[in-house]
């Protein structure tokens, strides 16, 4: 346990220097899509941005790397997630693989109060909200937006990567990495990460004319 302890916050610690925008995520449409890092979020921060269920108070997923793109107006809101989650075993894997599987259920990405007032980074003072898009005025609540779509990164083990890739198909959400591209300094900006990432786009899913 000490030992997966260990490496879920080496892949944290590598993720908060990961940009507000990850590197190969193109847009969907005309122009950049306001996107934050909602987790992990600076060491600073009292709160951040976690998914649920509606109705459910204690039943919330935490992923260890989330990014939101935010999208609609300020009547009418959503949000597009990509989602990095480390998996220090099999079993951890079926686990987390569990709560991002396709359902009936809507999921919804809540906002803390704090996390939205608080700067976007300790170079950038720039308050969250200001960068929504959505948001004409400083929030006074959490801000709660509904989940558009949702893409998710594995990171696992080498044996266990290597053995995944021969045995099963992932979701059309899903997508796999070896963990060391995960905990490898500036891992974000290797082209092969960044070939990963612009393959979670949905703007994939649709004909580009201008090739």
């Amino acid at each position: 346990m000490e030992r997966h302890a260990k490496l879920d916050a080496l892949v944290r610690q590598q993720l908060r220097k990961w940009p507000q925008v990850l590197p190969g995520l193109a847009p969907r449409g005309n122009g950049p899509v306001p996107t934050l890092r909602a987790r992990p979020s600076e060491h600073q921060s009292p709160a951040s941005p976690f998914l649920k269920i509606p109705g459910t108070d204690r039943l919330r997923t935490l992923p260890d790397g989330m990014w939101l793109q935010f999208g609609g107006t300020a009547a009418e809101p959503w949000c597009d997630v990509v989602a990095i989650e480390a998996c220090s075993s099999f079993q951890n894997l079926l686990d987390k693989r569990s709560r991002f599987a396709p359902s009936t259920h809507s999921l919804l990405a809540i906002c803390p109060l704090p996390w939205l007032t608080g700067p976007v980074s300790p170079e950038d003072p720039t308050p969250r909200w200001r960068l929504t898009g959505i948001l004409k005025d400083e929030p006074v609540a959490p801000l709660t937006l509904p989940v558009r779509d949702m893409r998710v990164l594995y990171g696992l083990k080498d044996r266990q990567y290597d053995h995944f890739v021969t045995g099963q198909v992932p979701h059309a959400h899903e997508f796999f990495c070896p963990m060391g591209a995960l905990t490898e300094e500036k891992g974000y900006d290797k082209p092969g990460m960044r070939s990963l990432m612009s393959r979670l786009s949905a703007s994939n899913n649709f004909f580009d004319g201008s090739l």
